[in-house]
């Protein structure tokens, strides 16, 4: 008899009622303590239904592999070989473990530091998208100021188509104004240089108004002023919180930007607005004389109604804008940014019109008043660029003026003719002859120019310097 459980010859032999097969009482107590069944047919089986089995004493033989010495020691040898064999097995596999471990670690330790730098580049990029959206939204003067890029309302919308039916009808064929300037007169101008006393050091802007006789100019210590003609002094002075970046005219009243973002309108009633986070960088005002546009470094541009005084659109682009002016229809925006593209937008819905690829960072345009051409410079560039509204990618490039020096302002008169490339080395005077579609340089003068600005007429050219010194030019 063997036990069904261990195999071997039980000492304390039982039989199951339920199965009627044989087990060790102590192997199969203990089963029937934990499980209640019986272990070959599952059936419920209690202690009390084992039957005790009563037989001789059984003595187990001795193996017969076990009887001398020399069978022993070889017993004793086989168990020691097989119990190195495992230590060393045992030894290999804990080794690999740890090489194990160790690499899990360090990978552990490396992504926990990715982990934790792109955590910090989250919360810094929503830091800086919340101090840009709390710039955009709040006004200077602490009203509410509500700005989206959903377009310009019906009535600005209004304005700007009757602008445009109106300029476009009249741009059509049209003559060159009488009593023009002429290319003899512009010849002249080196004869008669006006320079004035220094106004406004680090000045990099000027407008001068519909009679030639205001002059806005601004300098790098957060002041402009309006400089009159014929007195030939400063009749206005204005504060405005930071190095001066660009000035218009609306009206009589005059517009300055800054490099803190602010935009001042100064006139019977001061307006103004911050709604660019960083740098305006530059002003340009629609031809129906109530939108004014600024952009600047946080990669936006925002449409003010001067009215209402309130901005009503601001369009994010994905680059700092750097230059600014509309079309002289008034239904395109031309924005140059840092990035070398300038971007031309629908002025009623703030929707992309096309792109213009000027090879470096833009640092001004000037429309043509023929309505199909615009004039840009590059950073540092020694040429003006001449580009075709009509057409795309490098055939929209209709001519290429070299200047001979670098140019950091640029200026069309009205009648499209003459175009002025002005910069630190001096100031160049390009004209167009319609008849024979062909550009010739009329004059070059060594006045040093940061800025520069058509008089009435275009009879007269306004510059101004890096020193602050206003120049005429008659």
């Amino acid at each position: 008899m063997l036990c069904s459980i261990s195999g071997e010859a039980p000492q304390h032999p039982v039989a199951s009622s339920k199965s009627g097969i044989v087990f060790e009482k102590r192997l199969i107590e203990a089963y029937i303590t934990e499980n209640h069944k019986d272990p070959v047919n599952g059936e419920d089986l209690e202690i009390s239904d084992l039957i005790d089995l009563k037989s001789s004493r059984i003595v187990v033989p001795r193996p017969p592999t076990l009887t001398s010495i020399p069978s022993l020691l070889s017993t004793f040898q086989n168990e020691w070989d097989a119990l190195a064999l495992e230590t060393f097995n045992i030894r290999q596999q804990l080794q690999q473990t740890r090489q194990e471990l160790a690499t899990a670690l360090y990978q552990n330790d490396a992504a926990i530091r990715v982990i934790t730098r792109l955590t910090k580049e989250r919360d810094e990029a929503r830091d800086a998208l919340s101090k840009v959206s709390i710039g955009a939204g709040i006004a200077s003067n602490g009203d509410a100021m509500q700005v989206d890029s959903q377009g310009l309302s019906e009535e600005l919308s209004l304005k700007v188509d009757e602008a445009q039916q109106k300029l476009s009808q009249s741009r059509r064929k049209r003559p060159v104004p009488k009593g023009w300037t002429t290319t003899e007169t512009i010849e002249k101008f080196g004869e008669g240089v006006i320079p004035s006393e220094v106004l406004y050091p680090g000045a990099t802007a000027l407008a001068v108004n519909e009679a030639g006789e205001s002059i806005i100019i601004g300098g790098s210590d957060g002041t402009a002023g309006v400089y009159s003609v014929p007195e030939k002094k400063v009749i206005q002075s204005m504060k405005v919180g930071g190095a001066v970046t660009d000035v218009v005219w609306y009206g009589n009243s005059a517009v300055v930007s800054s490099s803190s973002g602010a935009v001042k309108v100064f006139g019977a009633e001061e307006k103004s607005f911050s709604s660019h986070a960083g740098s305006a960088t530059a002003l340009a005002l629609h031809p129906c004389g109530d939108i004014l546009a600024t952009v600047g470094v946080d990669k936006s541009f925002v449409f003010y109604d001067l009215v209402s005084g309130t901005a009503v659109t601001q369009v994010y682009t994905d680059s700092e804008l750097t230059s600014a002016a509309f079309h002289p229809d008034g239904h395109l925006f031309a924005a140059g940014g840092a990035d070398g593209q300038i971007k031309l937008f629908h002025v009623k819905s703030g929707e992309s019109a096309a792109n213009f690829d000027l090879g470096g960072p833009v640092q001004d345009i000037t429309f043509s008043e023929n309505g199909i051409w615009f004039a840009a410079v590059a950073n540092g560039s020694n040429s003006v660029v001449v580009f075709d509204l009509r057409k795309e990618g490098d055939a929209a490039r209709a001519k290429v003026l070299e200047i001979g020096g670098q140019v950091d302002a640029i200026g069309w008169d009205y009648s499209g003719q003459y175009l002025a490339a002005a910069g630190p080395g001096g100031l160049t005077i390009s004209q167009y002859t319609k008849s024979s579609k062909s550009w010739s340089d009329v004059i070059s003068l060594a006045v040093p120019s940061t800025a520069v600005e058509w008089g009435p007429q275009a009879k007269s050219l306004f510059t101004v310097n890096s020193d602050g010194i206003l120049t005429i030019l008659r």
